[in-house]
């Protein structure tokens, strides 16, 4: 069962360029991990949002573990204004099955 992820990272102002170097580089190693199926980084303002779906729990946990996503909050870090709010969905397939579910 597919595991669907919501990462935001609010920054500092002074941040944003900054951050979004850090993570637009980890994305191409992202996309490489066995299981991921998304991983698309949104931003508005000083906020970055980070939709993802995973193969299955054991993907998603082979992911938070990863050398590159360690390498990203590591380098983030100093950068944010807060803790990342991480959310973790199983998704609910309803209504038109090409609308209502991410798609891999």
């Amino acid at each position: 069962m597919p595991v669907v992820v919501i990462a935001t990272f609010t920054v500092k102002p002074e941040s944003v360029d900054t951050v979004r170097e850090i993570l637009t580089r980890a994305v191409e190693d992202v996309h490489n991990e066995p299981g991921c199926q998304l991983y698309a980084l949104h931003e508005t303002g000083e906020t970055f949002v980070v939709v993802e779906q995973w193969a299955d729990a054991e993907a998603l946990h082979a992911h938070s573990t990863a050398p590159t996503v360690t390498a990203m909050f590591k380098a983030a870090g100093e950068h944010l204004a807060g803790a990342p709010d991480i959310t973790m969905l199983t998704p609910v397939p309803a209504g038109d099955p090409d609308k209502g579910q991410l798609r891999r």
